[in-house]
Order: C-alpha cells, then sequence, then structure tokens
C-alpha cells in the first residue's frame, strides 16, 4: 500500500511539475521585483481584456521574437545587450495603467517603445533592471475630414497614417518625417520632422490634444493635464513625464499633384559649388519647396573614395512653376523637366523611400523596414552661417579620409520653421537656423573592431564641423539620439540645454510637478532638479 501511495503522490507532482515551472519562471524568486510586478498586474487591468495575454517573461517562447521585432538597430540587438525582465505589449488602456502603477510599486524602471526607432537603444535597453512597455498593439488611427483632424494612437506607424489619409482624401496630408515605420508615440513627442516643416512646421505644431497615463496611473487629455505638460510633451520627449496613448492632429491641405525630384552631383560636377548656392537659396525660397542635401561616401571601381551629393526635393505645387523657380534662384543645380516629377502626395511617401511608384499603396502599411541586418551611429548639428567653400572641402575630404560608409542628410529651414517662437512648444530650434544635420553612419560587420572604428570615424567628423555649427550651445535633437551627448547620471543639464536651449528651466518644472518621484526616466531624460537657489537657476543660462 506504501509503496502504491508514494507512487501516485509522484504521479501527481510530475502532472502539475509544467504548470509549477511555468508559474515559478514567469514570478521569478520570491520576494523578487519582477515577482511583485506580475503578481500586481492583474488586480489592476480590465477583467474585459486580461493582461495576461500580453505579458511576455525572458521564459516565454516568444519573448525574444517580441523583444526584437522592434529592435532597429543591430548594435542593441545581442547576446550581450540586457534584457528586460518582461515586456507587457499593451492591448488596452488599462494594461498601460498597470504597467505604470505595477512597475512603480515594484520599484522596477519602464522603458516606453512605440516604434523602436531609437538610435541608441533607450526605449528598449537599460542597464538597470527593467520592462519595457511595448505600444505597437495601440496603433488605431481614426480620421475626421470634415474637421480636417484624427486621433493617432502611439503604436501607429507614419506609413499606417500616411495611408489611412490617403484612403479618405486626395487633398489632406501631414507634416511628418519619411521613414515610413517611425512610431507616431516617440516620433511626434521629440517633434516629429519631415519635408514639409517650411510650410507648415513639425508635427507637433500641429498637434491639438493628447492622451496620456501620468505617474499615477491616470488617464488625462489636454485639459486634464493642463498646459504646462500638454506643452512639455510635444518636443521635450513625452517619456520624461507620461507615456502617450494618443494624438490627436490637424491635418493640413496638400495639393492634388505635387512634385519631386532628386538629383545626383559628383565633385567634378562642381557639388561643392552647388551645395554653396543651396545654403543660401534653400532656407529663403518658396516655403513650400524643400530641397534636401544628401552628402555620402562613394567607393569607386578602382578602389578610390569621392563624394557624391545628392539633391532630393518636394514641392507642393506642379513641375513647370518649380522649373521657373529653380532655373531664377537655384541654376547650378540644372534641374531639366526629365527629373521633376508629379504625383501625388502620399505617393511621394514612396518616392522619399526608393519604392516605385507602380507599387501598391499596401506597402504604407509593412510595419518592419526593409534595411537588411546593421549596425548605426548618428548624431546631429545645427547650421546657423553658410559653410565656406574650404570648409565643405575640409569636410568631404575627412569624410574620404575616414575609409567607413558615411552620409549627412542637410535639411534647410526657413518658413514656417522662422516664424513659430522657440518657447511655443518644448522643441526650441527654429529661426535663425539655416538647415539641421543629421550624420549617419552604417556598417554591416559584427566585430568590435568594425564596431569601434565606425563610431570613431562618426565622432571625427562630428569634430570636423566645431567651426561651422552651432555653439554655447551645441545644438542637437532629440529624436536622433545620441549617447555621446551626455546623460542625466552625473547632475549636469549639459545635454538637456544642448536639446532644449532656453527651455530647460520650465521643463524642469513641470518634470518636478508631474512626476516628483521621477518614476519615468532614462539616460537622458529629464531629471528633478530643485530651482530654488541663483546657483541652480544660473546653471541654466546659455
Amino acid at each position: 500500500m506504501k509503496l502504491l501511495y508514494f507512487y501516485l503522490v509522484a504521479t501527481y507532482i510530475l502532472m502539475l511539475f509544467p504548470y509549477l515551472s511555468l508559474f515559478f519562471s514567469l514570478v521569478g524568486p520570491a520576494n523578487s521585483p519582477i515577482d511583485s510586478f506580475l503578481q500586481c498586474l492583474p488586480s489592476h487591468s480590465n477583467n474585459s481584456h486580461p493582461i495576461s495575454d500580453v505579458i511576455f517573461t525572458q521564459s516565454n517562447p516568444s519573448f525574444l521574437r517580441v523583444l526584437q521585432t522592434y529592435v532597429r538597430d543591430s548594435r542593441f540587438n545581442t547576446s550581450s545587450t540586457p534584457k528586460p525582465l518582461a515586456i507587457v505589449a499593451a492591448l488596452d488602456v488599462s494594461h498601460v495603467q498597470a504597467t505604470v502603477l505595477c512597475a512603480k510599486s515594484s520599484g522596477l524602471q519602464i522603458r516606453i517603445r512605440s516604434g523602436g526607432h531609437d538610435f541608441e537603444g533607450m526605449s528598449y535597453v537599460s542597464s538597470v533592471p527593467f520592462v519595457i512597455l511595448d505600444m505597437f498593439n495601440l496603433r488605431s488611427i481614426n480620421i475626421d475630414i470634415p474637421s480636417e483632424t484624427a486621433w493617432v494612437q502611439a503604436g501607429a506607424t507614419l506609413g499606417e497614417l500616411y495611408y489611412d489619409i490617403a484612403k479618405k482624401s486626395k487633398v489632406h496630408g501631414f507634416p511628418a518625417g519619411v521613414c515610413l515605420t517611425l512610431g507616431a508615440g516617440g516620433h511626434f513627442s521629440g517633434g516629429g520632422y519631415g519635408n514639409m516643416i517650411r510650410q507648415y512646421g513639425l508635427s507637433i505644431d500641429n498637434i491639438i490634444d493628447a492622451q496620456v497615463v501620468d505617474a499615477n496611473g491616470k488617464v488625462l487629455n489636454r485639459k486634464r493635464m493642463g498646459e504646462d505638460l500638454f506643452w512639455a510633451i510635444r518636443g521635450g520627449g513625452a517619456a520624461s513625464f507620461c507615456v502617450v496613448l494618443a494624438w490627436k492632429i490637424k491635418l493640413v491641405r496638400v495639393p492634388d499633384v505635387i512634385t519631386v525630384f532628386k538629383v545626383q552631383r559628383t565633385l567634378e560636377e562642381r557639388a561643392t559649388d552647388i551645395v554653396l548656392q543651396w545654403q543660401k537659396f534653400a532656407p529663403k525660397i518658396d516655403r513650400r519647396l524643400f530641397i534636401r542635401v544628401q552628402p555620402a561616401i562613394h567607393f569607386l571601381q578602382n578602389g578610390n573614395r569621392s563624394v557624391h551629393v545628392t539633391f532630393i526635393g518636394l514641392y507642393l505645387g506642379r513641375a513647370s512653376p518649380l522649373l521657373s523657380l529653380m532655373n531664377k534662384s537655384f541654376p547650378l543645380l540644372g534641374l531639366q523637366a526629365q527629373d521633376s516629377i508629379e504625383m501625388s502626395w502620399v505617393e511621394s511617401n514612396l518616392f522619399w523611400n526608393d519604392v516605385a511608384r507602380d507599387t501598391p499603396l499596401e506597402v504604407l502599411l509593412k510595419r518592419t523596414p526593409t534595411r537588411p541586418h546593421s549596425y548605426s551611429k548618428h548624431k546631429s548639428d545645427y547650421v546657423k552661417t553658410p559653410i565656406p567653400k574650404e570648409g565643405l572641402e575640409m569636410i568631404w575630404k575627412k569624410m574620404i579620409d575616414v575609409g567607413v560608409f558615411m552620409l549627412m542628410q542637410w535639411n534647410p529651414y526657413g518658413g514656417r520653421m522662422s516664424e513659430i517662437p522657440e518657447n511655443a512648444t518644448a522643441f526650441p530650434h527654429r529661426a535663425g537656423n539655416l538647415f539641421k544635420m543629421q550624420y549617419i553612419t552604417i556598417w554591416q560587420d559584427d566585430s568590435a573592431e568594425a564596431m569601434s572604428k565606425n563610431i570613431k570615424a562618426t565622432r571625427d567628423l562630428y569634430e570636423t564641423f566645431t567651426p561651422f555649427v552651432s555653439r554655447n550651445p551645441r545644438e542637437a535633437f532629440l529624436n536622433y539620439r545620441d549617447i555621446d551627448i551626455g546623460t542625466n547620471s552625473d547632475g549636469s543639464l549639459d545635454f538637456a540645454l544642448d536639446f532644449f536651449k532656453g527651455n530647460v528651466k520650465r521643463l524642469l518644472q513641470v518634470k518636478a510637478k508631474v512626476d516628483p518621484t521621477n518614476f519615468f526616466q532614462y539616460e537622458q531624460s529629464i531629471p528633478i532638479v530643485k530651482l530654488n537657489s541663483e546657483v541652480a537657476i544660473s546653471s541654466l543660462e546659455y
């Protein structure tokens, strides 16, 4: 009998073993923060939307797939990259609220990810124990053409937004980026920069409401959050203050036919002189015209290297007036009728991504980039006075000498960007800029040597530009994440002054008011700083 009894007990335990293993893998060691976090979640979520369906721990077979789907840079997709203790892929507002409340009570940091286009991985990597609040499932878009507005959830991509607008109207668009897989949550909160900025400003200049979850788990709209927080999340990086659930945007009018062009010139084809003329012309001409300059390394068949400069344009009008305008104000480029392509505004988003015009618009709904596995490093600068010819020649030489593939994107200012005050939103880089620059270095080799070489090359080129860019502070664009700018770990606010200039003080005040325990934090978040002394206040001067 005893043997039978032990046999039955052992059999029962073996039957329970898979379930016990699953339970302990979910909760982790007793009394651990992740234990507390996971046990807390069900009590704060909506019973009609079970949160258990969207929790992925490291033992879950889908964990790595969910994590890696929205990692856009291979630098942060290695075996040694710190991994979250869990991912909550929210399907409902209650899941966002529960994640905030339970992470806060458990002493865990959260990283908020909408599209994953984060050049330093700050939205999904941390050196401290953390969980990811992934917003990719929250991507509904509700467009109302009569009021020319739309509600866009944080996880919706720009491609999805452009597609939905085009399905409702041929004469509406929205000023935002040309990278179609950007998530609206982070893209808009950092400013939202695109090729209609000279006509309509940034995305944030066309946002009229928002829905967020604050550090207390409360859902707030513009009226409930107040104008200070609404100001801060437009350009100040919402992840310092709250979780953005959705944005209410104001659609803009676009012609039913617009014109685009792409022309490349070599140094032998007077590219340097053309860039010199572009610097004087592009920020001052008709605001309907946007011309990006893109210098890039070109590897020649004989093993030598050179610089080719591509001029990519969008004109909110037909080709004939564009050609007249270009021949008068920018003759060195030599734009020809065959270079100018008329199309709809939504089709122009395919053009800017080198997608064939006859491709079905459904390609806009593709949520993963087509770029292959690659590593990259990005930096940014602002230029306020034209770079002289000898300066350009020095830059080209530096690009050639570093010996790695790199390109730059020079985006013109002027027009609407010069009319909006620096303190209208948290984004301060307005009047006085000729153009904004992005440095981009891309490589495929996953060795440590290649990583070091390419990052060093980017930093070296950045240093070469020092005499020609803004200073005191050397301004930087928040959405072009760059850890070299600095962090909040040492108490310095230099990085914040580079990003936000004179708006830092108000951002600090908003932070202290809405998140006094500093729950929403990451390497470059707005910190908690006391501003009740002359020393503290004077340190914010620039």
